[in-house]
């Protein structure tokens, strides 16, 4: 089959089709109305949805080459372009199909979601817009336009964490997300301009070609000590990662966020801005295959992050926040395999993951708006019967989330974990078992808040039971297509995405470093592969989690009681997050509060305004004082003046002659 070019305008319409919707949705919304914000937004996801899925078949099935060139010229400085443009191959047209397929769930799951809401085509403008910049960070070719699609989905996600900004807490968390993300941004920049620096160029094909230059080259950070130059880009890109992917210790706005709108929870945390740190890791691969360190940096962070976010599920009660810490968790896991050289199992982990995280995010809002806005477990329990698609469909991401053989979970996960069993790194030995533990915690946690919530006695009060309604088909039907890939995709996909040719030439791994071609000699088909899963540790651990699980929430609640006052100091501990936020607020903002005062004390107020400014302005007044002296309107005194200026005159000219040189002048 002939291969077709892509088409530049075609793409470029992918992306520009959603930020037209939100320009018409947010400047126009009072005209066109709710219905016509909704109408426009949507129409304009599908159509991104439509256009995205013709150049994956484009790029898949007629190997259409691979599109790298420029669509716009911003600035030329220094022989540096600064342009828009787009780098289209596999890894792309994936990300483009997960986003717009996510996001048009979203964008009709907000219509029965915040039919009451007064800011109803605001939203709707937002998540357009959201959608607008991931397209561009995932579709970009140089690192300018990552950066404007990476600071994009930072600015919109703050707009909708704050959406609702009339809430003090609500307005804390949009906040807090946005200076922990410009952390993280600040070493991104830096690693941007590492790569500038060396290469001249803001082109990803420019820096993959400088590789070993590179890896050449040296800083000198702290005195005395070079660094590899290599190693610090890396490092300084994944810092960026870290901020955007909500990893170690750089994950503590991740959890807040869930003041935000339900909707834009699962947009956020299931195939937008939480993914962006991944997608660029993986996009930077031949950057990242030059540094041990790096990799052993990226693999040690998101295996802490894996294993230790998953802990704090255990103990959340609001439903939302245990999708949130099952987030972190996850991401974890892709963070893992990218640091184990693993980029096709990570990338692939998080195509499936946005299905299924999705889902039950949409699912827990589902819960929220039947039960009258409450959103506290404790307070549920029984809504199988009451709300029988919103379980079954949470039943289908809990399942697919703790890796289920013939679920979507299952196949990126145990092949994530396998490849991660393969690496051969600093930190792989610590990377391995944190996985496997963590797939005990993540199956304890998700049916701790499946039983609590849809099985059991139900806990609701008088309130919740009056105000009780299942809800609508514009809610449920987002459900059920989310629940068909986080079912079904994996067996269609495993075999030539994950162990085969589909990211070839988009993802770079040196062959001594291909866990993920390690992990092939496990798979003999998808059935196999399934079947082979059962008798693995990865799922008896599962089981072992919702076991336990069953056993203290619907078997015996009392033995939950009784080992949560046994193990209290570790209750706490969880409870408190590890004291990241106390830490945080008490240390790193109170200390940077004080050296704010004393800068402003000292600096500002002392020196500028003091010395400089108002010292300035004494001193003209002191010299002008003395100065007025002179000016005393007497004639015998301007007299005095005019003979002393006089015989000076004399004095220097007489001594010019005498002496042969002016005055003042050394004889």
């Amino acid at each position: 089959m002939n291969a077709t070019a892509l088409n530049p305008s075609l793409l470029l319409w992918i992306a520009l089709l959603p930020l037209l919707a939100a320009l018409i949705a947010g400047l126009a919304g009072r005209v066109i109305g709710r219905t016509g914000a909704a109408a426009i937004t949507i129409a304009a996801v599908t159509a991104a949805l439509v256009l995205s899925c013709i150049v994956f078949r484009q790029v898949i099935v007629l190997h259409a080459p691979v599109f790298d060139g420029p669509v716009y010229t911003w600035l030329i400085s220094d022989g540096i372009r600064m342009q828009v443009g787009f780098l289209v191959d596999s890894l792309t047209v994936m990300m483009m199909v997960v986003v717009t397929f996510v996001s048009l769930c979203v964008h009709v799951y907000t219509i029965g979601y915040m039919h009451d809401d007064p800011g109803y085509q605001r939203f709707f403008s937002y998540i357009s817009l959201f959608t607008f910049a991931m397209l561009m960070l995932v579709m970009s070719n140089n690192f300018l336009q990552l950066f404007f699609g990476w600071e994009a989905v930072g600015v919109v996600s703050y707009l909708l964490i704050g959406f609702w900004y009339t809430r003090p807490t609500a307005i804390f968390a949009n906040m807090k997300a946005f200076l922990v993300n410009r952390v993280g941004d600040l070493g991104f920049l830096l690693g941007i301009a590492g790569v500038v620096y060396f290469t001249g160029s803001l082109q990803y094909q420019d820096a993959f070609g400088a590789v070993d230059k590179i890896a050449g080259g040296s800083f000198q950070i702290i005195g005395g000590h070079s660094w590899n130059a290599l190693t610090v880009v890396c490092i300084c890109l994944f810092i960026g990662a870290m901020g955007k992917s909500a990893q170690m210790p750089l994950h503590v706005w991740l959890p807040d966020s869930m003041e935000g709108p339900t909707p834009i929870s699962a947009l956020i945390h299931a195939a937008t801005m939480v993914t962006a740190g991944i997608f660029m890791v993986a996009r930077m691969s031949p950057l990242f295959e030059g540094s041990e360190a790096a990799l052993s940096f990226v693999l040690v962070i998101g295996a802490t992050t894996a294993f230790f976010m998953g802990l704090l599920g255990i103990v959340q009660n609001d439903i939302k926040r245990v999708v949130a810490y099952s987030t972190l968790s996850q991401l974890g896991y892709m963070t893992a395999a990218l640091g184990a050289s693993g980029y096709a199992a990570g990338v692939y982990h998080l195509m499936t993951h946005a299905f299924f995280k999705a889902l039950l995010f949409l699912a827990a809002g589902a819960v929220i708006i039947a039960m009258h806005h409450e959103q506290d477990m404790r307070k549920m329990g029984g809504l199988a019967k009451r709300m029988p698609v919103t379980a079954i469909t949470a039943w289908v991401g809990a399942l697919a989330l703790i890796g289920t053989p013939f679920f979507s979970g299952f196949y990126s996960k145990d092949a994530l974990i396998e490849a991660v069993h393969h690496a051969e790194r600093w930190g792989s030995g610590y990377a391995h078992w944190a996985l496997l533990l963590g797939v005990f915690v993540t199956a304890f946690y998700t049916f701790r808040m499946i039983f609590m919530t849809f099985h059991g006695q139900s806990r609701m009060d008088h309130h919740a039971e009056e105000h009780f309604h299942d809800v609508g088909w514009d809610m449920k039907g987002p459900l059920v297509a989310l629940a068909i890939p986080s079912l079904l995709i994996g067996l269609f996909t495993v075999g030539p995405w994950l162990f085969g040719t589909f990211f070839e030439g988009a993802i770079h791994v040196r062959p001594d470093h291909d866990v993920v071609e390690a992990a092939k000699e496990e798979f003999h088909g998808v059935v196999s592969f399934a079947l082979h899963g059962l008798m693995t540790l990865p799922f008896w651990l599962a089981a072992a989690g919702v076991a336990t699980a069953w056993y203290f929430v619907l078997k015996n609640p009392a033995a939950a009681a009784s080992w949560r006052e046994k193990f209290a100091p570790l209750v706490k501990l969880f409870e408190n997050k590890y004291y990241f936020d106390w830490f945080n607020e008490n240390v790193i903002a109170r200390l940077s509060r004080g050296i704010g005062n004393l800068l402003w004390g000292v600096g500002d107020r002392g020196l500028i305004d003091g010395a400089l400014v108002n010292g300035s302005a004494k001193l003209v007044g002191v010299v002008a004082g003395v100065v007025r002296r002179v000016q005393t309107g007497f004639l015998y005194s301007y007299a005095f003046w005019m003979v002393i200026g006089l015989a000076l005159l004399l004095l220097w000219a007489l001594r010019a002659v005498l002496g042969g040189a002016p005055l003042g002048a050394t004889p």
